[in-house]
């Protein structure tokens, strides 16, 4: 079955990206656990970022040592005040928090070794600069660890191509994608370090509404891979909820 626009009419009428985003983990999950070879085990993250208030305040202790007084004249020892310079730069903003749909697969042998990471990005991280700018550079710390990652983008509703930031802040570019990289796409991406420099493997592909997703590469370890069936999970998704 094809890939469905979740965003806009008719299909968001029968269920919501977030609920299909919500349910897509879980049947990857659910495919892998038929393919991981033994010792290593998958599991879903899902995190959707959300506006909060924090109130950060510092307490005196009522244990705290005897001798010690924020005054003098008291019986205390008066402490040093240090009058701090005006800040650089003080503007209002909001703390950094950004959606998370991923699915994160672990060898278990290996104390829980995380070794490989599938994103599914949500409109949310495609929005903003600075969302953006915060996907790409979690997808490149993970690389540098040497974790697998592999991105799955099907939000229509925003333009950007965070696969091609990525290869970008990498310092690198796929020319598959073209001179206007697509809103949608499917990427596999490692590095892999060698003995004197380090090389770095991708594996894209351009998705288009009304054609199957395909199938990409899981890399375990340097040497093993299974394949990612996106089409069978995306589906079975769908079909518990009912998309049609």
């Amino acid at each position: 079955m094809p890939l469905r626009d979740h965003f806009r009419p008719p299909v968001s009428r029968r269920a919501s990206w977030q609920e299909i985003h919500g349910m897509w983990p879980a049947n990857i999950v659910q495919q892998l656990k038929k393919q991981l070879p033994p010792g290593y085990v998958s599991a879903p993250l899902v995190h959707l970022g959300s506006q909060i208030e924090v109130d950060i305040a510092t307490y005196e202790r009522d244990d705290a040592q005897a001798g010690f007084s924020d005054t003098a004249g008291e019986g205390g020892v008066a402490t040093a005040t240090w009058n701090v310079a005006e800040p650089s730069v003080a503007v209002e903003t909001e703390i950094p928090d950004y959606d998370e749909f991923e699915i994160r697969i672990y060898d278990a042998e290996r104390e829980r070794t995380l070794v490989a990471v599938i994103e599914l990005v949500s409109p949310a991280n495609k929005d903003r600069p600075e969302t953006r700018n915060a996907f790409v550079g979690k997808c490149a710390a993970l690389l540098q660890k040497g974790i697998a990652v592999s991105i799955v983008d099907v939000v229509t509703t925003r333009q950007f191509n965070l696969y091609t930031e990525l290869m970008a802040f990498l310092g690198h570019a796929d020319p598959t994608m073209g001179a206007e990289p697509p809103a949608i796409y499917a990427a596999s991406c490692r590095w892999l370090q060698g003995k004197r420099r380090a090389k770095l493997e991708t594996w894209s592909h351009t998705l288009a509404v009304g054609q199957p997703l395909p199938t990409l590469p899981l890399w375990l370890t340097p040497r093993l891979v299974i394949p990612l069936a996106l089409e069978e999970s995306y589906e079975k998704a769908c079909d518990d909820l009912s998309v049609a």
